[in-house]
């Protein structure tokens, strides 16, 4: 999961943001260190030349040096993070080779549903892509909000029930990689990872078509059993059979998961609830 690392060309201008933000902090931070350490070996005690001034109390020009370093440094900082911003809008269309693959992605608890409509397929755990072609993400939750985010490929974003965010994505390189749940969710958040397969395009054909033959059916009543809170081990693959799966999981028709629940409730322990009137 190394972000310096990208696979990808919104990864690619992620990791320009963040290597252009540090050197322009370090323009500030690194000439603040060596004038701590310029200031404490001229004025000390042992150094005659070192001029004492009791009554100094202003400068104009110390003061105009003092405030624009900090002021340059944010408005650059400031402009990298709003150029940048706009540039890499996680809905904003990313262009590649071959056709684009549309993936649902669905947070539950402890795991992810990935949804591909046009192959009519599902995983739990596992997104394939191929390499080279845009990827169309609609993402939800099933229960609490929750963060996507695959270091090497760019763009955290949420998940929150009832609504679906966009992300756009491109992987450029095949292989193996990591993605990962970003925001606390509950007691099996450490494990709410899944693994990123990158392949090329005939094979990413033949591997949505051997799913769409698996014997395991992917309906509301599958859905259902498989939003129960529960961290899973293996990578389930399944024939979607309901197309209309995702949209039925957005908007609610099918009810959210309750999310994380307190075993024990040492601020309000039932005995004590159960004795106020």
């Amino acid at each position: 999961m190394n972000i310096l690392d990208p696979q990808g060309p919104i990864a690619a201008a992620d990791k320009t943001i963040l290597l252009d933000s540090i050197a322009i902090m370090l323009a500030i931070v690194l000439p603040t260190i060596v004038a701590i350490f310029a200031f404490a070996f001229w004025f000390r005690q042992s150094n005659d030349r070192a001029t004492y001034w009791p009554d100094w109390a202003y400068s104009g020009r110390l003061e105009l040096v003092v405030w624009s370093i900090p002021a340059l440094t944010v408005i650059l900082l400031g402009g990298v993070a709003w150029i940048g911003a706009h540039q890499l809008d996680p809905a904003h269309p990313v262009e590649g080779t071959g056709a684009g693959v549309t993936v649902e992605v669905v947070s539950l608890d402890w795991k992810w549903l990935f949804i591909y409509p046009d192959q009519r397929v599902a995983t739990v755990n596992e997104l394939v892509v191929p390499v080279g072609s845009p990827l169309h993400l609609q993402l939800t939750s099933g229960s609490v909000m929750n963060a996507f985010f695959v270091p090497q490929l760019g763009s955290m974003i949420y998940t929150m029930n009832g609504m679906v965010t966009r992300l756009e994505l491109r992987a450029d390189e095949v292989g193996n990689y990591q993605g990962l749940s970003s925001h606390f969710s509950g007691d099996g958040f450490p494990d709410m990872l899944f693994d990123v397969q990158v392949m090329s395009q005939p094979q990413f054909s033949d591997w949505a078509s051997s799913t769409e033959r698996s014997g395991q059916a992917l309906n509301a009543d599958v859905y259902r059993k498989l939003s129960e809170q529960s961290i899973e081990t293996t990578k389930t693959k399944y024939r979607l059979d309901d197309p209309e799966l995702f949209q039925a999981i957005a908007t609610q028709r099918i009810p959210p998961g309750p999310g994380p629940r307190l075993t024990t409730n040492l601020a309000r322990p039932e005995s004590g609830a159960s004795n106020v009137r």
